[in-house]
């Protein structure tokens, strides 16, 4: 179980990943050596899984993001597996959820432009393993994208 100190170092760590480790032992009140043993720690129960750069795609020149909702023909016991596979050798998709329900699968896909998308979307997605139904879902706006937990 997590104290009270884990806490604090989750929470400074999650909302500014890039601080030194001096300064983030200062903010979460604890010695640089107990920051150090609790990260190694969290590290090794599985709880902090990385730390990573959040790029901007639009920044990049990736104006278009698409969330496309996938039904797949499931008579075929490895549908599930073989579409998922194939999906992440396409290096534009960014983001792959399964779901129960109606909808299998979710798949974030990053485009230049509609140009782009179109040429993708045609070469790429629709060339994926047994699909029996796709919808596409055009980002306008990003309103909220937080992962940070409320520690």
């Amino acid at each position: 179980m997590l104290d009270d100190a884990d806490r604090r170092i989750l929470r400074q760590w999650q909302a500014d990943p890039s601080l030194a480790p001096a300064e983030l032992a200062e903010r979460a009140r604890v010695s640089p050596g107990q920051l150090a043993r609790r990260q190694a720690k969290l590290r090794e129960a599985g709880l902090v899984k990385g730390v990573q750069a959040v790029i901007d795609w639009g920044a990049l020149g990736y104006a278009v993001e698409v969330s496309l909702r996938v039904t797949l023909d499931k008579t075929q016991s490895r549908a599930f597996d073989e579409f998922i596979e194939a999906a992440r050798e396409v290096p534009e998709v960014i983001e792959i959820q399964t779901f129960l329900g109606r909808v299998d699968v979710r798949l974030s896909v990053i485009a230049r432009d509609m140009s782009h998308y179109q040429h993708l979307y045609r070469s790429r997605i629709l060339t994926l393993p047994h699909i029996a139904d796709i919808e596409a879902l055009m980002q306008v706006a990003r309103i909220k994208s937080d992962e940070g937990l409320p520690l």
